[in-house]
């Protein structure tokens, strides 16, 4: 069992690292993508791992709404997430991104199957 798990996380990252900067997706874009639609909670803890992880993008991972959900996973305190994707010219208040629809990424879309 432990085996599937790393197999699905790290084709969980895979998916990640290839947001384009300046972009975001959710857990649920994400797991619809790899062909296991409302497993967005798995996608999440997947998530959960890959912070420290400089390769994965975890911070362009946010839930269906906009919000920053993962944001107290991060190390460097709750304000990292949202610090990293300002640099990245994303617009957050109140932890929620500003013009969400216009910036999602659909990996379904995106990524030819």
């Amino acid at each position: 069992m432990e085996d599937s798990k790393s197999n699905f996380f790290g084709d969980v990252y895979e998916v990640v690292k290839l947001i384009p900067r300046g972009r975001v997706t959710s857990y649920g874009a994400i797991a619809n993508y790899l062909g296991v639609k409302g497993s967005a909670r798995m996608v999440g803890w997947a998530m959960n791992q890959a912070h420290g992880n400089h390769s994965v993008p975890a911070h362009r991972v946010v839930n269906r709404a906009g919000l920053l959900t993962g944001k107290h996973f991060f190390s460097g305190g709750p304000e990292a997430m949202q610090q990293l994707l300002e640099a990245e010219g994303i617009m957050v208040k109140d932890d929620k991104i500003i013009d969400f629809k216009s910036i999602f990424w659909d990996p379904a879309k995106e990524l030819e199957l």
